[in-house]
């Protein structure tokens, strides 16, 4: 495998600005050709799955149907390891469905080839 680690943490800002601006194309532009997205919700162990670039861009953009104004507030410090990183944030937004306001804390941790995110597994406190 190849890992040839262009990623720094504008890289990961950028990303996290192009979830703020709700801007699919910009995000995909930071995924690999054969990406997964593993959603902070979902039922299964992985939380929803997504997997190739179609279902990937379709699960990034499922966060808006559901949470018009979901933003990400980046905190702490980026940090990346080789061909892993880590982002924290707190989310906060509206749901669509029943308009309870959510805001929690949660991170993403990053698996990259060639410069590009491989893997995005989100992870999300949630209200029990």
């Amino acid at each position: 495998m190849s890992v040839k680690n262009e990623v720094d943490v504008q890289f990961l800002a950028n990303f996290t600005q192009a979830w703020n601006d709700q801007d699919v194309d910009k995000l995909m532009e930071h995924m690999a050709d054969d990406c997964t997205f593993m959603a902070s919700v979902g039922n299964d162990v992985e939380g929803s799955l997504w997997v190739g670039r179609e279902k990937v861009r379709e699960g990034f953009a499922s966060l808006w149907v559901n949470y018009p104004d979901a933003h990400f507030e980046p905190i702490g410090e980026d940090f990346i390891l080789g061909d892993r990183a880590c982002s924290e944030w707190i989310f906060t937004g509206t749901k669509k469905s029943d308009g309870t306001k959510v805001r929690a804390r949660g991170c993403d941790v990053y698996t990259f080839v060639d410069g590009k995110i491989s893997i995005k597994n989100s992870m999300r406190k949630q209200t029990p």
